[in-house]
């Protein structure tokens, strides 16, 4: 069960096996020759690997590869494949568009995919991620079946050759009559089209055969979300709300609907083949079988009734039904289950600045840390057949992320790829966990970013940068930048803080209920109590201070606007000024009745006490504020209502909007666009720099 939060990338298909013989997959150094600080353009073209899947015999991984296509303004990713033995890796995707979230056929012999390049099959709807298959030894991509609206999720049947997948109904009749009578409109929380489960049979060898998709589930009772097929093919386990919109997660629950061994063209037949197994408050999710078929694990909120902060529980229920039992209560944190294999439950989760592969034992409750070393970031593991080998994404401190293989015991990571390369000749700023105490007590960590030659017998400016969430966390481990150009902060003499302030994931479930009707007072106490603490060993000038965050981070950089003149620059990106405002806007109304325990309607000195709006006659501190149009997460009002507010009170605001965008800006222009009005923002307040004039037309 995710946490919902405020935060938030030319041949023939797949025609083409680009190999680099006896070598780790590479990316190649994108360093100029006369500098060792990456510009914006190269830290946006660096490239970078994900979501890698072992085959199930355990010797092969196929895993995503994302590189900057200027041209089509795109992060576009492609399949690349590595041999764990011999460490050669080659291409196994090269279209346009992307080719994402591959999956193993359960005999190791084919590939699907899901891709948005132009469809092989005709009519098919322009720009849609549609189902595709290919061989694990390369050749052509055959989509498998043409659907009218975009593929959510797939899985492969045991018997390798059936797929189910999900996605959201057509717009129906009505509306479409609708349409033609009185022209585009839409009602709020309604004119839903709910998502569904299809399968699809996989053609043995013919390149031509276009396989028509079957229906699974129908109707309006439900919208569905995860779903994994039963050892024995014959049942899907699933989860599904009342409706897909955001704020009816609290309604998700497990099902199991049997499938049919031939076409059931009965919409009566389909709706009795499903059953509703838990139904407990709060979202029930991420269904996973046990190895006999007589189990399912899922992720639960086990009732909770402030399961947006509290911590997500696994849980097992009969696959007939029957109360649910908990796992994970002397686990404190958030389990992202995997899977459930021969020798226990397989799950990740977060432990301060790390992450780490767990097992569980379902008889005993007892739960096993299975990755290595301590300070490892490690994510999006997948395992053999067997669950004796497994692969994963992962870096150490101050290194760039890569996928890895190793055996589960003993855990002994080999890395396949080497996108570090790219990274060579830079000199990059240090990262390191430090820690410091709040005005309350309370211990805070962060991730402290200083430059190779950093002295403790000098004073540096400080920049600190905030994430989103609130239950997201900063590593110490090497990212492209992208909002922030934090090494060209660094490199440019400042010093860089991230931190992670109460409410933060990692730190378990106490911390993150710290802002609990406390938002942003005990936020912004956090990132000040951080500040004072290098001030106080001497490392920074106090009078060159600047703040900036997206999502949550704008929001905590725009209450240090409000409620503070420590700061010399502040820059808000996508943040929440007002959270009256916000609550009437938003797509999650529940977030704030969540951790405000109120609405504004029955609570209305809460949402003042935490709306930096409220105490913004005190601002003085220069503002840049930036946003997505069409943001639904934190709508535009809010940066607005606070450009508009500092404007009255004379405060220096200037105010961006990035077109067509939503809560993130997602294309590498517009992210050029970001980074460098920070850049320039903090050079003028931070390093005294004069603006440049604006170009004569």
């Amino acid at each position: 069960m995710r946490k919902v939060s405020l935060i938030p990338a030319a041949l023939a298909a797949g025609g083409l096996l680009v190999f680099f013989a006896g070598a780790q997959e590479t990316a190649k150094p994108v360093k100029t020759a006369s500098s060792t600080t990456p510009a914006i353009d190269q830290s946006l073209e660096w490239k970078a690997s994900f979501n890698p899947r072992i085959s199930p015999d355990g010797k092969r991984v196929v895993y995503e590869v994302q590189k900057t296509n200027w041209e089509d303004n795109a992060f576009e990713r492609n399949l690349w494949i590595a041999d764990i033995a011999g460490g050669e890796s080659h291409a196994l995707t090269s279209a346009k568009k992307s080719s994402t979230n591959a999956a193993w056929a359960p005999d190791g012999k084919w590939i699907a995919f899901l891709s948005d390049r132009p469809g092989q099959i005709k009519d098919t709807p322009e720009g849609k991620k549609q189902l595709y298959v290919i061989a694990a030894d390369g050749g052509e991509a055959q989509q498998l079946a043409k659907t009218e609206t975009e593929v959510n999720a797939f899985e492969w049947a045991p018997d390798s050759k059936r797929i189910a997948f999900s996605m959201s109904d057509r717009e129906p009749k009505t509306l479409q009559d609708r349409k033609e009578r009185y022209g585009e409109y839409s009602v709020v929380h309604a004119d839903y089209q709910m998502a569904h489960l299809w399968i699809v049979e996989v053609p043995d060898n013919s390149a031509n055969a276009t396989p028509e998709a079957k229906r699974l589930t129908e109707g309006d009772a439900f919208s569905v979300g995860s779903f994994a097929w039963s050892p024995d093919g014959t049942r899907i386990a699933f989860s599904a709300q009342k409706d897909p919109d955001l704020i009816s997660s609290f309604s998700e629950d497990i099902y199991v609907a049997k499938v049919p061994n031939r076409s059931v063209t009965s919409s009566d037949e389909r709706t009795d083949s499903v059953k509703k197994i838990v139904d407990t408050p709060g979202p029930d999710t991420n269904p996973k079988w046990s190895p006999d078929g007589k189990k399912i694990a899922f992720e639960t909120a086990a009732g909770a009734k402030f399961f947006y902060y509290t911590n997500v529980k696994i849980a097992v229920v009969s696959a007939e039904g029957g109360t649910p039992q908990i796992l994970t209560d002397g686990f404190d944190e958030d389990p992202g289950l995997i899977g459930w294999g021969p020798d226990g439950i397989y799950f990740a989760a977060e432990q301060k600045t790390y992450a780490h592969l767990f097992r569980l034992n379902p008889a005993t409750k007892a739960v096993e840390k299975l990755s290595a070393p301590d300070h490892l970031a490690s994510f999006s593991f997948s395992f053999s057949h067997d669950y004796k080998q497994v692969a994963y994404r992962a870096a150490l401190e101050n290194q760039y992320a890569e996928i890895y293989a190793s055996n589960v015991a003993p855990w002994a990571g080999k890395k396949l790829t080497a996108m570090g390369d790219q990274l060579k000749g830079f000199a990059l700023a240090h990262r390191e966990v430090i820690s410091w105490k709040s005005t309350d007590g309370t211990t805070i960590e962060g991730v402290l970013f200083t430059p190779p030659d950093f002295s403790m017998k000098k004073k540096y400016p400080l920049l600190v940068v905030i994430h989103g969430g609130p239950t997201g966390v900063d590593q110490p481990i090497v990212n492209a930048d992208r909002y922030y150009p934090i090494e060209r902060f660094v490199a440019k003499g400042a010093l860089v803080l991230r931190p992670n302030y109460r409410g933060s994931a990692g730190y378990g479930e106490k911390f993150r209920a710290l802002n609990v009707r406390n938002l942003g007072v005990g936020d912004y106490a956090d990132v000040i109590s951080g500040v004072d603490s290098l001030i106080a060993k001497g490392w920074v000038d106090k009078d060159r201070v600047g703040s900036m965050g997206w999502s949550q981070g704008g929001y905590i950089s725009a209450f240090i606007t409000a409620s503070s003149d420590r700061f010399k620059a502040v820059s808000v990106g996508a943040g929440i000024s007002d959270w009256m405002t916000y609550y009437a806007n938003t797509d999650i109304t529940p977030f704030t009745p969540q951790y405000l325990h109120a609405t504004p309607w029955d609570d209305p000195e809460i949402y003042k006490k935490t709306s930096p709006i409220s105490y913004i006659a005190r601002a003085k501190t220069p503002t840049l504020i930036q946003h997505g149009e069409n943001d639904r997460r934190v709508p535009i009002p809010n940066a607005f209502e606070l450009r508009q507010a500092l404007e009255d009170h004379g405060v220096p605001v200037k105010m961006v909007v990035y077109k067509g965008f939503g809560h993130g800006i997602t294309k590498p222009k517009q992210q050029r666009a970001v980074m460098e009005e920070n850049e320039k923002w903090f050079a003028q307040y931070i390093w005294g720099e004069k603006p440049a004039e604006p170009k004569t037309p």
